[in-house]
Protein backbone atom coordinates (compact mmCIF):
# COMPACT_ATOMS: atom_id res chain seq x y z
CA UNK A 1 0.00 0.00 0.00
CA UNK A 2 1.08 3.55 -0.28
CA UNK A 3 2.86 5.25 1.88
CA UNK A 4 0.66 7.89 3.64
CA UNK A 5 2.09 9.08 6.89
CA UNK A 6 4.49 11.06 7.32
CA UNK A 7 5.72 10.12 10.94
CA UNK A 8 9.85 8.67 10.49
CA UNK A 9 9.47 9.75 6.90
CA UNK A 10 12.77 8.97 6.31
CA UNK A 11 13.14 5.62 7.11
CA UNK A 12 9.86 4.99 5.77
CA UNK A 13 11.16 6.27 2.04
CA UNK A 14 14.52 4.52 2.38
CA UNK A 15 12.38 1.41 3.29
CA UNK A 16 10.35 1.64 0.44
CA UNK A 17 13.08 2.96 -1.88
CA UNK A 18 15.60 -0.05 -1.05
CA UNK A 19 13.02 -2.55 -1.31
CA UNK A 20 13.61 -1.77 -5.29
CA UNK A 21 17.28 -2.68 -4.88
CA UNK A 22 18.72 -6.44 -5.36
CA UNK A 23 18.41 -8.54 -2.72
CA UNK A 24 15.61 -6.43 -0.71
CA UNK A 25 12.49 -7.40 -0.64
CA UNK A 26 8.95 -6.36 -2.39
CA UNK A 27 7.11 -3.11 -2.47
CA UNK A 28 4.38 -5.01 -1.45
CA UNK A 29 2.98 -3.71 2.06
CA UNK A 30 4.30 -5.75 5.01
CA UNK A 31 2.13 -3.59 7.31
CA UNK A 32 -0.85 -6.38 9.28
CA UNK A 33 -3.16 -7.80 7.78
CA UNK A 34 -5.70 -10.22 8.45
CA UNK A 35 -5.26 -12.08 5.02
CA UNK A 36 -1.55 -12.85 6.50
CA UNK A 37 -0.87 -16.48 6.06
CA UNK A 38 1.34 -18.60 9.03
CA UNK A 39 4.38 -19.93 7.25
CA UNK A 40 3.46 -23.40 6.41
CA UNK A 41 4.91 -27.23 5.67
CA UNK A 42 5.02 -28.09 1.82
CA UNK A 43 2.37 -30.73 0.49
CA UNK A 44 1.74 -31.86 -2.59
CA UNK A 45 -0.91 -30.84 -4.35
CA UNK A 46 -3.08 -32.44 -6.80
CA UNK A 47 -1.90 -31.81 -10.91
CA UNK A 48 -4.69 -30.78 -13.20
CA UNK A 49 -4.76 -29.52 -17.10
CA UNK A 50 -7.64 -27.82 -16.76
CA UNK A 51 -6.14 -24.58 -17.59
CA UNK A 52 -5.10 -25.92 -20.54
CA UNK A 53 -8.52 -26.50 -21.74
CA UNK A 54 -9.78 -23.66 -20.77
CA UNK A 55 -12.52 -21.90 -22.97
CA UNK A 56 -13.48 -18.38 -23.85
CA UNK A 57 -16.68 -17.82 -21.56
CA UNK A 58 -15.68 -19.84 -18.38
CA UNK A 59 -16.55 -17.78 -15.33
CA UNK A 60 -17.14 -18.05 -12.04
CA UNK A 61 -18.68 -15.17 -9.50
CA UNK A 62 -18.71 -15.50 -5.33
CA UNK A 63 -19.83 -13.13 -3.36
CA UNK A 64 -17.94 -11.29 -1.33
CA UNK A 65 -17.52 -8.70 1.93
CA UNK A 66 -15.07 -6.69 4.65
CA UNK A 67 -15.29 -5.03 7.26
CA UNK A 68 -12.56 -2.88 8.82
CA UNK A 69 -12.99 -1.75 12.65
CA UNK A 70 -12.95 2.02 13.80
CA UNK A 71 -9.03 1.75 15.43
CA UNK A 72 -7.73 1.99 12.38
CA UNK A 73 -9.01 5.17 10.95
CA UNK A 74 -9.72 6.57 13.86
CA UNK A 75 -13.79 7.78 14.70
CA UNK A 76 -16.31 4.84 15.87
CA UNK A 77 -17.63 3.79 12.34
CA UNK A 78 -16.46 0.93 10.70
CA UNK A 79 -16.09 0.95 7.26
CA UNK A 80 -17.19 -1.77 4.76
CA UNK A 81 -17.34 -2.69 1.17
CA UNK A 82 -19.32 -5.72 -0.09
CA UNK A 83 -20.59 -7.47 -3.30
CA UNK A 84 -19.61 -10.31 -5.95
CA UNK A 85 -16.30 -11.02 -7.77
CA UNK A 86 -16.10 -12.36 -11.24
CA UNK A 87 -13.35 -14.44 -12.82
CA UNK A 88 -14.07 -15.07 -16.75
CA UNK A 89 -11.88 -15.67 -19.64
CA UNK A 90 -12.78 -14.01 -22.07
CA UNK A 91 -9.58 -15.19 -24.46
CA UNK A 92 -7.68 -18.24 -24.98
CA UNK A 93 -4.51 -18.15 -27.09
CA UNK A 94 -2.20 -21.43 -25.65
CA UNK A 95 0.22 -20.95 -23.65
CA UNK A 96 -2.02 -17.73 -22.27
CA UNK A 97 -5.46 -17.67 -21.08
CA UNK A 98 -7.15 -13.85 -20.31
CA UNK A 99 -8.86 -13.40 -17.74
CA UNK A 100 -11.04 -10.45 -16.71
CA UNK A 101 -11.72 -10.17 -12.97
CA UNK A 102 -14.06 -7.41 -11.32
CA UNK A 103 -15.88 -6.38 -8.08
CA UNK A 104 -18.91 -5.16 -8.49
CA UNK A 105 -21.52 -4.12 -6.40
CA UNK A 106 -24.79 -6.78 -6.05
CA UNK A 107 -26.24 -5.61 -9.01
CA UNK A 108 -23.28 -5.77 -11.48
CA UNK A 109 -22.29 -1.76 -10.64
CA UNK A 110 -18.76 -0.54 -10.54
CA UNK A 111 -18.32 -0.35 -6.51
CA UNK A 112 -17.25 3.02 -5.14
CA UNK A 113 -13.76 2.38 -3.77
CA UNK A 114 -11.22 3.04 -6.27
CA UNK A 115 -9.26 0.00 -6.02
CA UNK A 116 -12.12 -1.39 -7.00
CA UNK A 117 -13.99 0.27 -9.43
CA UNK A 118 -12.38 -1.27 -12.17
CA UNK A 119 -12.10 -4.36 -14.16
CA UNK A 120 -8.74 -6.17 -14.32
CA UNK A 121 -6.95 -8.25 -17.34
CA UNK A 122 -4.86 -11.18 -15.65
CA UNK A 123 -3.18 -13.14 -18.57
CA UNK A 124 -2.20 -16.58 -16.98
CA UNK A 125 -0.11 -19.09 -18.45
CA UNK A 126 -1.75 -22.41 -18.39
CA UNK A 127 1.71 -24.41 -18.22
CA UNK A 128 4.50 -23.51 -15.80
CA UNK A 129 8.20 -23.07 -16.21
CA UNK A 130 9.18 -24.27 -13.32
CA UNK A 131 6.83 -26.55 -10.52
CA UNK A 132 4.25 -24.35 -8.22
CA UNK A 133 3.28 -25.15 -5.33
CA UNK A 134 1.84 -22.65 -2.16
CA UNK A 135 0.38 -25.42 0.08
CA UNK A 136 -2.76 -24.64 2.06
CA UNK A 137 -2.04 -23.43 5.99
CA UNK A 138 -3.86 -25.22 9.56
CA UNK A 139 -5.96 -28.10 10.24
CA UNK A 140 -7.97 -29.84 7.58
CA UNK A 141 -10.55 -31.93 8.00
CA UNK A 142 -12.86 -33.25 4.97
CA UNK A 143 -16.18 -31.89 4.29
CA UNK A 144 -18.94 -32.35 1.82
CA UNK A 145 -20.41 -28.32 1.62
CA UNK A 146 -22.96 -27.75 -0.98
CA UNK A 147 -22.43 -24.31 -2.78
CA UNK A 148 -23.78 -23.09 -6.78
CA UNK A 149 -26.07 -26.18 -6.84
CA UNK A 150 -23.68 -28.52 -6.56
CA UNK A 151 -22.61 -30.65 -3.92
CA UNK A 152 -18.42 -30.95 -3.34
CA UNK A 153 -15.65 -33.25 -1.83
CA UNK A 154 -13.93 -30.82 0.00
CA UNK A 155 -11.45 -30.02 2.39
CA UNK A 156 -11.09 -27.33 4.84
CA UNK A 157 -8.18 -25.53 6.74
CA UNK A 158 -8.32 -23.47 8.93
CA UNK A 159 -5.03 -21.60 10.59
CA UNK A 160 -5.97 -20.31 13.97
CA UNK A 161 -3.45 -17.44 15.05
CA UNK A 162 -5.21 -15.56 17.57
CA UNK A 163 -3.21 -17.06 20.61
CA UNK A 164 -0.25 -14.80 18.93
CA UNK A 165 -2.30 -11.89 18.12
CA UNK A 166 -2.53 -13.08 14.65
CA UNK A 167 -6.09 -13.93 12.50
CA UNK A 168 -8.14 -16.75 12.07
CA UNK A 169 -7.83 -18.05 8.81
CA UNK A 170 -10.31 -20.68 6.82
CA UNK A 171 -10.20 -22.02 3.40
CA UNK A 172 -12.37 -24.70 1.80
CA UNK A 173 -11.29 -25.93 -1.51
CA UNK A 174 -13.09 -28.88 -3.67
CA UNK A 175 -10.63 -31.58 -3.78
CA UNK A 176 -11.04 -31.66 -7.83
CA UNK A 177 -11.24 -28.06 -8.93
CA UNK A 178 -13.23 -29.35 -11.91
CA UNK A 179 -14.76 -26.21 -13.24
CA UNK A 180 -13.42 -23.52 -10.39
CA UNK A 181 -9.58 -24.26 -12.29
CA UNK A 182 -9.30 -20.11 -12.20
CA UNK A 183 -9.06 -20.21 -7.73
CA UNK A 184 -7.81 -23.78 -7.57
CA UNK A 185 -11.15 -25.06 -6.80
CA UNK A 186 -12.11 -22.67 -3.82
CA UNK A 187 -15.27 -22.71 -2.47
CA UNK A 188 -15.12 -20.38 0.67
CA UNK A 189 -13.06 -17.99 2.44
CA UNK A 190 -13.08 -16.41 5.31
CA UNK A 191 -10.04 -14.50 7.77
CA UNK A 192 -10.92 -12.76 10.99
CA UNK A 193 -8.44 -10.23 12.44
CA UNK A 194 -7.31 -10.71 16.26
CA UNK A 195 -4.97 -9.36 18.54
CA UNK A 196 -2.93 -5.66 17.25
CA UNK A 197 -4.34 -6.24 13.97
CA UNK A 198 -6.57 -4.12 12.27
CA UNK A 199 -10.01 -5.58 13.59
CA UNK A 200 -12.72 -6.57 11.14
CA UNK A 201 -12.83 -9.71 8.66
CA UNK A 202 -13.35 -10.76 5.58
CA UNK A 203 -15.39 -13.73 4.22
CA UNK A 204 -15.87 -14.96 0.04
CA UNK A 205 -18.96 -17.48 -1.40
CA UNK A 206 -18.90 -19.50 -4.33
CA UNK A 207 -22.21 -18.54 -5.73
CA UNK A 208 -22.23 -19.49 -9.18
CA UNK A 209 -20.21 -21.45 -11.80
CA UNK A 210 -20.57 -21.17 -15.93
CA UNK A 211 -18.59 -23.76 -18.38
CA UNK A 212 -17.84 -21.53 -21.74
CA UNK A 213 -18.87 -23.09 -25.34
CA UNK A 214 -16.37 -25.51 -27.03
CA UNK A 215 -14.98 -23.92 -30.00
CA UNK A 216 -15.72 -19.97 -28.47
CA UNK A 217 -13.45 -17.96 -29.38
CA UNK A 218 -12.41 -14.20 -28.73
CA UNK A 219 -9.62 -11.03 -29.52
CA UNK A 220 -6.67 -11.12 -27.20
CA UNK A 221 -8.13 -7.86 -25.28
CA UNK A 222 -5.86 -4.76 -24.80
CA UNK A 223 -3.59 -4.38 -21.45
CA UNK A 224 -5.32 -1.13 -20.28
CA UNK A 225 -5.59 -2.01 -17.02
CA UNK A 226 -3.48 -5.05 -16.11
CA UNK A 227 -3.93 -6.56 -12.13
CA UNK A 228 0.25 -7.48 -13.01
CA UNK A 229 0.59 -10.27 -14.89
CA UNK A 230 1.98 -9.43 -18.15
CA UNK A 231 3.20 -6.33 -17.10
CA UNK A 232 6.70 -4.13 -15.92
CA UNK A 233 7.03 -0.71 -14.68
CA UNK A 234 10.72 0.86 -13.74
CA UNK A 235 11.50 3.50 -11.13
CA UNK A 236 14.47 5.01 -10.75
CA UNK A 237 16.18 5.07 -7.27
CA UNK A 238 17.93 7.99 -6.45
CA UNK A 239 19.47 6.47 -2.82
CA UNK A 240 23.10 6.07 -2.12
CA UNK A 241 24.94 3.98 -2.33
CA UNK A 242 23.62 2.09 -5.30
CA UNK A 243 21.35 4.66 -7.42
CA UNK A 244 19.72 2.86 -10.53
CA UNK A 245 16.23 1.87 -12.30
CA UNK A 246 15.10 -1.00 -11.17
CA UNK A 247 12.34 -3.15 -12.98
CA UNK A 248 9.35 -4.91 -11.37
CA UNK A 249 7.89 -7.69 -13.43
CA UNK A 250 4.88 -9.60 -13.58
CA UNK A 251 3.72 -12.93 -14.38
CA UNK A 252 1.10 -15.98 -13.76
CA UNK A 253 1.28 -19.46 -14.19
CA UNK A 254 -1.81 -21.96 -13.68
CA UNK A 255 -3.37 -19.55 -11.33
CA UNK A 256 -0.30 -18.21 -9.29
CA UNK A 257 0.96 -14.79 -9.78
CA UNK A 258 4.64 -14.06 -9.70
CA UNK A 259 6.55 -10.69 -8.82
CA UNK A 260 10.56 -10.24 -9.75
CA UNK A 261 12.10 -6.86 -9.20
CA UNK A 262 15.81 -6.05 -9.96
CA UNK A 263 18.12 -3.82 -12.09
CA UNK A 264 17.26 -3.02 -15.09
CA UNK A 265 19.85 -4.73 -17.94
CA UNK A 266 20.75 -2.24 -20.98
CA UNK A 267 19.68 -3.97 -24.16
CA UNK A 268 17.96 -6.84 -22.09
CA UNK A 269 14.57 -8.23 -23.32
CA UNK A 270 11.93 -7.24 -20.05
CA UNK A 271 10.72 -10.15 -17.81
CA UNK A 272 12.81 -13.03 -19.03
CA UNK A 273 13.45 -14.91 -15.69
CA UNK A 274 11.02 -14.95 -12.70
CA UNK A 275 12.48 -18.84 -11.83
CA UNK A 276 13.18 -17.60 -8.41
CA UNK A 277 10.07 -15.29 -7.63
CA UNK A 278 8.05 -16.54 -5.11
CA UNK A 279 4.52 -17.86 -5.95
CA UNK A 280 0.86 -16.72 -4.56
CA UNK A 281 -2.61 -17.77 -5.09
CA UNK A 282 -4.75 -15.72 -7.89
CA UNK A 283 -7.34 -16.12 -5.22
CA UNK A 284 -5.70 -14.88 -1.96
CA UNK A 285 -4.55 -11.97 -3.78
CA UNK A 286 -7.83 -11.11 -5.10
CA UNK A 287 -9.51 -11.50 -1.65
CA UNK A 288 -6.66 -9.04 -0.20
CA UNK A 289 -7.98 -6.27 -2.30
CA UNK A 290 -11.02 -4.98 -0.85
CA UNK A 291 -9.41 -5.12 2.60
CA UNK A 292 -6.40 -2.97 0.81
CA UNK A 293 -9.45 -1.07 -0.98
CA UNK A 294 -10.90 -0.21 2.43
CA UNK A 295 -7.54 0.46 4.09
CA UNK A 296 -6.62 3.20 1.37
CA UNK A 297 -9.20 5.28 2.24
CA UNK A 298 -7.89 7.25 4.50
CA UNK A 299 -6.72 10.84 3.80
CA UNK A 300 -3.50 12.69 3.53
CA UNK A 301 -1.51 12.71 6.51
CA UNK A 302 -2.14 15.35 9.46
CA UNK A 303 -0.41 18.90 8.76
CA UNK A 304 0.37 18.03 5.69
CA UNK A 305 -0.46 20.31 2.87
CA UNK A 306 -1.90 18.70 -0.66
CA UNK A 307 -1.97 20.46 -3.67
CA UNK A 308 -2.22 19.90 -8.07
CA UNK A 309 0.19 19.61 -10.16
CA UNK A 310 1.33 17.09 -13.04
CA UNK A 311 3.22 14.25 -13.64
CA UNK A 312 5.29 13.81 -16.57
CA UNK A 313 6.48 10.32 -17.78
CA UNK A 314 7.46 9.40 -20.80
CA UNK A 315 5.50 12.42 -22.91
CA UNK A 316 2.66 11.74 -20.80
CA UNK A 317 1.08 14.04 -18.56
CA UNK A 318 -0.75 12.58 -15.62
CA UNK A 319 -2.91 15.12 -13.37
CA UNK A 320 -1.71 14.44 -10.27
CA UNK A 321 -2.07 15.41 -6.25
CA UNK A 322 1.18 16.03 -4.11
CA UNK A 323 1.07 15.78 -0.74
CA UNK A 324 4.23 17.49 1.01
CA UNK A 325 4.69 17.73 4.71
CA UNK A 326 7.59 17.84 7.13
CA UNK A 327 9.29 17.13 10.53
CA UNK A 328 11.82 18.25 13.05
CA UNK A 329 13.85 15.21 14.50
CA UNK A 330 16.78 15.96 17.08
CA UNK A 331 17.20 18.95 15.63
CA UNK A 332 17.59 17.92 11.45
CA UNK A 333 13.93 18.98 9.82
CA UNK A 334 13.28 17.18 6.50
CA UNK A 335 10.48 17.62 3.96
CA UNK A 336 8.93 15.14 2.30
CA UNK A 337 6.88 14.90 -0.80
CA UNK A 338 4.76 12.25 -2.77
CA UNK A 339 3.25 12.54 -5.86
CA UNK A 340 0.18 10.54 -6.63
CA UNK A 341 -1.99 10.04 -9.40
CA UNK A 342 -4.59 12.40 -8.55
CA UNK A 343 -7.08 9.52 -10.99
CA UNK A 344 -5.62 6.56 -10.83
CA UNK A 345 -7.76 4.98 -13.46
CA UNK A 346 -6.62 7.84 -16.10
CA UNK A 347 -6.21 6.76 -19.54
CA UNK A 348 -2.60 8.05 -19.09
CA UNK A 349 -2.01 5.36 -17.03
CA UNK A 350 -3.26 2.92 -19.23
CA UNK A 351 -0.75 -0.47 -18.97
CA UNK A 352 0.56 0.71 -15.72
CA UNK A 353 0.05 -2.27 -13.12
CA UNK A 354 -2.25 -2.32 -10.31
CA UNK A 355 -0.10 -1.95 -7.55
CA UNK A 356 1.67 0.86 -9.18
CA UNK A 357 -1.48 3.42 -9.77
CA UNK A 358 -1.54 3.47 -6.17
CA UNK A 359 1.63 3.82 -5.06
CA UNK A 360 3.37 6.83 -4.69
CA UNK A 361 4.38 7.79 -8.03
CA UNK A 362 7.30 9.84 -6.98
CA UNK A 363 8.90 10.33 -3.93
CA UNK A 364 11.43 12.63 -2.29
CA UNK A 365 13.21 13.57 1.17
CA UNK A 366 14.87 16.64 1.58
CA UNK A 367 16.93 18.00 4.89
CA UNK A 368 16.31 21.79 5.74
CA UNK A 369 20.17 22.98 6.17
CA UNK A 370 21.49 26.54 7.21
CA UNK A 371 19.62 29.03 5.51
CA UNK A 372 16.63 27.46 4.72
CA UNK A 373 18.85 25.62 1.73
CA UNK A 374 17.23 21.95 0.99
CA UNK A 375 19.49 18.96 0.96
CA UNK A 376 18.06 15.98 -1.46
CA UNK A 377 18.40 12.75 0.85
CA UNK A 378 16.69 10.41 -1.68
CA UNK A 379 13.98 9.81 -3.60
CA UNK A 380 11.93 7.22 -6.09
CA UNK A 381 9.86 8.11 -9.73
CA UNK A 382 8.01 5.93 -12.35
CA UNK A 383 9.75 6.41 -15.07
CA UNK A 384 8.22 3.83 -17.86
CA UNK A 385 5.94 1.18 -17.51
CA UNK A 386 4.31 -1.30 -20.32
CA UNK A 387 3.56 -5.02 -21.57
CA UNK A 388 6.24 -7.33 -21.90
CA UNK A 389 3.86 -10.55 -22.98
CA UNK A 390 4.50 -11.14 -26.63
CA UNK A 391 1.05 -10.13 -28.90
CA UNK A 392 -0.56 -8.15 -25.71
CA UNK A 393 -2.29 -5.07 -27.13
Amino acid sequence: MPMRHFSLPLAALLGATLSFLPGCGSTKSTGPSPLDAPDQESTPMQATDAWKRARVGDRLTYAFSATQGPAHHGGGTARTVGGQLTLEVVAVQQPWVWVRVAFTDEAGKPLTQPRLAQDLLVPVRADTTRPLDVPHGGEASAEKPSSAGRTWEAMRYVSDQRPVDGPLRARVYANDPGPLYLTHGLLEASTESAGFHTPGGFKLTLREFREGSAGASAPVPEMARPLGPGAYYDRLVDVNPSPGVQRVCFTAERGYLLRTEGPVVPGAAPCTDFSQAEPERLEEVLMGMPWEALASEEGPAAGASVTRGTFTAEGRAVPARIEQGSEDVEGIQRVFSQTFAAEPWAPELAGLALEARFQPLASSTERVVAGGKREPEGGTRLVRWGSWLGGAK
